[in-house]
């Protein structure tokens, strides 16, 4: 008998929180209507009903009325393994001068400090949709109570800046606090996708600053390697996780003229058989193709079939001499330029540096020092 598979619960982004707190806001100081719930349409097209947490005024004009009022709505992720769970996304909705609707971010919002992001430099990290969401919703407001003067919102989240600490926010340019995100208004829960958006802005974010040639690595392993062997900080390169495939999609979809990945051989051996992501989930076959490998470079079949015995491929690596270990390696080197290059379709340049803990660098794909030695004279 077959067990069901459970259904993993939706949340909501921080940016329908943001949305939502700037009606509840906007209602209370527009039409003196305090909400216990607040309900809003959301980008994927339905609509939510959230509790609205500490509504209140917090400032008076000279004649004792209300003029700025601020809400909150405390962010809900589902089943989905975000930072931000829990967290409350506070909205000050106040009356200004003129007849325009300006947004902004306080306490805990980052700001973004690199070009390619989804705004500009100096700006609030409020992208686009949660800030048309939000105007929508204050504007709303606005049109029915009559009011015909400007209003300012200003989107906080307290505890932000720390929160942020623990995400890529600083690594692609976005710093002192979080992003008010989300495009459907829903949190997906665990989704490759949301990694794989976080890849892409990356890239991004290094060919806005003018780096052609892009490094990556799926792991901090790679990341110190890179600073180690050859003085690159690793807030240069991009941190790929898993995603080799996908990463060469997205270089080649944003223009980079060249892709360079520093990976551990335990990552990169299973690129040598063609598999592009490397999640141990989607393949295993580490030891086959290190045996494949030893066959191809004529070490015969006892090398070969002790090689499955092993365990991880440090393991490997040290039963090896030191010839046959660059013999097996030079075969791998091979076949990860092939399968990089048949990835990329040859429109860009590819290629790999690949390392041991133990024995250090192990190898480079033909076009990897060409690659490494282009991106750092772009640097110079």
């Amino acid at each position: 008998m077959s067990r069901q598979k459970k259904e993993l619960k939706k949340g909501w982004t921080t940016g329908t929180c943001a949305q939502a707190a700037s009606r509840a806001a906007a209602e209370y100081l527009l039409t003196g209507r305090k909400r216990e719930q607040i309900k809003v349409w959301i980008p994927a097209g339905w609509s939510l009903e959230l509790p609205v947490e500490e509504c209140r005024p917090v400032r008076y004009d000279d004649r004792g009325n209300v003029n700025s009022v601020r809400c909150g709505i405390r962010k809900y992720s589902g089943d989905d393994p975000d930072i931000t769970n829990g967290v409350v996304i506070y909205s000050t909705v106040s009356m200004e001068e003129g007849d325009h609707i300006t947004i902004d971010g306080g306490e805990g919002v980052g700001r973004v400090t690199k070009p390619g992001l989804d705004q500009p430099v100096g700006s609030a990290a409020i992208n686009t949709v949660p800030r048309k969401m939000i105007e929508k919703e204050v504007r709303e407001v606005r049109d029915i109570s009559g009011y015909t003067g400007g209003l300012k919102v200003i989107i906080e989240i307290p505890g932000g800046q720390e929160l942020a600490e623990k995400t890529f926010n600083p690594r692609i340019g976005i710093e002192g606090g979080l992003s008010v995100l989300g495009t459907s208004g829903i949190v997906e829960p665990m989704s490759e996708q949301a990694l794989i958006d976080t890849i892409e802005v990356e890239i991004k974010v290094k060919l806005a600053a003018k780096r052609e040639i892009i490094l990556a690595a799926p792991g901090n392993y790679g990341l110190d390697f890179l600073e180690e062997k050859w003085q690159i900080q690793k807030e240069e390169a991009v941190k790929c996780s898993n995603y080799v495939g996908d990463t060469i999609d997205l270089a080649v979809k944003h223009g980079a003229k060249g892709l360079l990945f520093i990976s551990h051989i335990g990552k990169f051996v299973k690129v040598a058989g063609g598999i592009m992501n490397t999640h141990s989930r989607y393949a295993d076959c580490r030891m086959e193709i290190l045996s494949a490998a030893a066959l191809r470079a004529g070490l015969g079949e006892a090398v070969a079939l002790s090689l499955l015995g092993c365990n991880t491929t440090e393991d490997a690596l040290q039963m090896l001499d030191g010839e046959k270990r660059e013999k097996i390696i030079e075969v791998l080197m091979q076949k990860i330029h092939t399968y990089l290059n048949m990835r990329s379709g040859g429109e860009i340049k590819t290629g790999a540096i690949v390392f041991s803990n133990t024995f250090g660098m192990l190898g480079m794909t033909e076009d990897a020092l060409e690659l490494i030695e282009e991106y750092k004279s772009h640097c110079q």
